[in-house]
Formats: C-alpha cells, sequence, structure tokens
C-alpha cells in the first residue's frame, strides 16, 4: 500500500482493459458523446484531496447550510475532470491531447445530482488534427448546469489500447458532507 496524505493506495491487481481511439478522419461535424455521471460525496472528497480546494463550501455540511445553496456544492471544475475522463477514454480516446478547455458555469451542482455531458464535434481544422467540440451539461431535471467548449489534438492513427485501471481509494480521517451510504 502508498500513503499518500489522507489517501490509501492499495496496489490494484485487476486486469487491464482495452479502449479503442477514434481518429481525426473518423470524425465529422455533428459527431458526439453524451454520458450520464452521478456526483457523490466520494467524488467531492477525492476532487478536494487532489486538488487542494477544500473549501468548506464543499465539505462542511454546518457551513453549506448557512449559504444560499443550504447545502454543501460539488466543485465546478469536477466537471471539468468528467470532460477529460470522456475525451481521454471514450471520445476520442487514447493518443489524444487536450489543447483547452472554457467552462461556463449556470448553476451548481448537488451531491446526488446525475450530470449528462454532452459532446459534440463543432468544427475540424485541416492543416492540424484538431477538433473543437462544443460541450452541454445538464442534471437530471433537465437543467442546464454548465457549458463551453473543448479543443484537442485528434489521434491520426487507429489505436488499440490496455489501460490499467487506477487502484481503489480509501479516505482516511476525513469528514464526509453526507454519510447516507447512498452518496458513497
Amino acid at each position: 500500500m502508498v500513503f499518500l496524505g489522507k489517501v490509501l493506495l492499495p496496489r490494484r491487481e485487476d486486469p487491464p482493459m482495452e479502449i479503442t481511439n477514434v481518429t481525426f478522419d473518423e470524425l465529422a461535424i455533428g459527431d458526439g458523446i453524451e454520458v450520464s455521471r452521478l456526483v457523490t460525496a466520494r467524488d467531492v472528497e477525492l476532487f478536494a484531496v487532489v486538488s487542494g480546494d477544500h473549501n468548506p463550501l464543499h465539505l462542511d455540511p454546518d457551513y453549506g447550510a448557512t449559504t444560499q445553496f443550504g447545502e454543501c456544492i460539488g466543485h465546478g471544475m469536477l466537471i471539468g475532470a468528467f470532460v477529460s475522463a470522456m475525451i481521454g477514454m471514450e471520445f476520442m480516446g487514447p493518443g489524444t491531447v487536450y489543447l483547452g478547455q472554457n467552462l461556463e458555469f449556470r448553476s451548481p451542482i448537488f451531491l446526488g445530482d446525475t450530470l449528462t455531458l454532452a459532446l459534440t464535434v463543432t468544427e475540424k481544422h485541416h492543416r492540424k488534427p484538431w477538433v473543437t467540440m462544443a460541450l452541454k451539461v445538464t442534471n437530471q431535471d433537465g437543467k442546464e448546469v454548465s457549458r463551453g467548449e473543448s479543443r484537442v489534438i485528434a489521434p491520426t492513427e487507429k489505436q488499440t489500447l490496455k489501460v490499467v485501471p487506477p487502484p481503489p481509494v480509501e479516505l482516511l480521517d476525513h469528514d464526509s458532507p453526507r454519510l447516507d451510504g447512498a452518496m458513497n
């Protein structure tokens, strides 16, 4: 086991999974992907550990209850992390290089929200294998919580690679925003 701050990282022995990329030439304007993701207390806690953003608005239920939101909210940049995973692991996949991301936060994300993230190819830059994608993020009520744009260098060669899943992570010595089994 590796101890890193308040996170315990046991060694992982799960078999690797395979992922195949989508190349620049395979992409067309209008192509896209839609992924749903539940925002959990564990997501918020892990993001706080990795990012160093321990703002009480995200982690302290007593403080969260005194804010305009009435409870803790998720980090807005958690959406950016979800988008990065979509691009690197699903669409376009291996070989994709992130050039930039702009995000506009329209509404807070709450623990327990189910976010639907949609990326759509809006532009292909033919002199270079650069792709621009529109991003729209809605919650379970259809309310837009974020929108923006992602820019990447798309892979030019088809690849199928084995990806070793990350190790399981256990948070130690922490106060959870919610400890009601359903959120963790």
